[in-house]
């Protein structure tokens, strides 16, 4: 039996066509199969950029099924790349399990660096990007969805989801009702398509912009919403962490001051907090 081949995971444009790399071009040519979340959105791409390599489908409802067989290929030598509709497969998008079976089975597998509508959305927002967790599509279900929106509630970092257009408007009410409209949340719509746009504000003003043009409401959105406020007596358990480590290698003061820059801290409160450590304040 010949050596087990390469699975790749392939990165493709979210929208613009431009923004797809010489790698993922030369793996695309010279795989013998793509794997494709949908073939015939696949095909256009492929059509555009004039490679002609085979394609199968791989998706939610077949993906099981079809695993099994292409790492049954890749164990007889052929190499496979997996590609979703847009941005990086696995991200929201069916793949999980054919990783997984060739992971098991010693198949060498290789991701790509590219395109991602959640990464793409939060370097432009304005938001804290320190920390940040993404939560890929919201439930559908109404319980579901708010028992999910209610972690926010106490979430010191910037959540990211998608949401699907039928579903923005109940899904800003939703996050109104829980979080009331002191958080900033951001629209991201139609990344890096001739409409793209970055709308920012409370839930209800977001709502207002929604609904003054109804085709505001159509195509795809990122949504972001923005850690909690930290409370003035409330210090962050990363930030502790952070001053704790720097406490045992510098004074207190000069710990808790680096500490304050870094998260935009009271010095005086991390300097009460460090104390709780054993640290002398006068080791100047």
């Amino acid at each position: 039996m010949s050596a087990p081949a390469t699975l790749y995971i392939v990165p493709t444009p979210i929208g613009n066509l431009e923004d797809i790399t010489a790698r993922a071009l030369r793996i695309l040519e010279t795989v013998d199969w793509i794997a494709a979340e949908d073939t015939r959105h696949t095909h256009r791409l492929l059509q555009h950029v004039g490679i002609k390599t085979r394609t199968l489908s791989l998706h939610e409802h077949n993906e099981e099924k079809r695993a099994a067989m292409l790492c049954r290929r890749l164990l007889d030598g052929e190499s496979v790349a997996l590609v979703s509709d847009a941005g990086t497969p696995l991200i929201s998008d069916p793949g999980f399990l054919l990783v997984r079976h060739c992971t098991d089975q010693n198949i060498p597998v290789v991701p790509l660096p590219g395109p991602c509508a959640a990464i793409t959305a939060l370097s432009g927002s304005g938001l804290p990007t320190d920390r940040f967790i993404f939560e890929g599509f919201l439930p559908v279900k109404k319980q579901a969805k708010e028992t999910l929106l209610k972690l926010l509630k106490e979430r010191n970092a910037t959540t990211v989801f998608y949401e699907a257009p039928r579903r923005v408007l109940d899904t800003l009410a939703e996050i109104q009702k829980i979080l009331g409209d002191d958080r900033r949340i951001v629209l991201a719509k139609e990344l890096t398509k001739a409409f793209e746009a970055y709308v920012g504000g409370s839930a209800s003003e977001l709502i207002s912009w929604l609904e003054a043009e109804p085709a505001r409401q159509k195509g795809e959105f990122v949504l972001m919403v923005s850690p909690a406020p930290v409370k003035e007596t409330e210090i962050p358990a990363p930030a502790l962490a952070l001053l704790e480590e720097l406490a045992e290698v510098l004074p207190l003061k000069k710990a808790a001051a680096i500490v304050a820059g870094h998260y935009k801290l009271k010095k005086n409160a991390l300097y009460q907090a460090g104390l709780s450590f054993g640290q002398q304040s006068d080791k100047e």
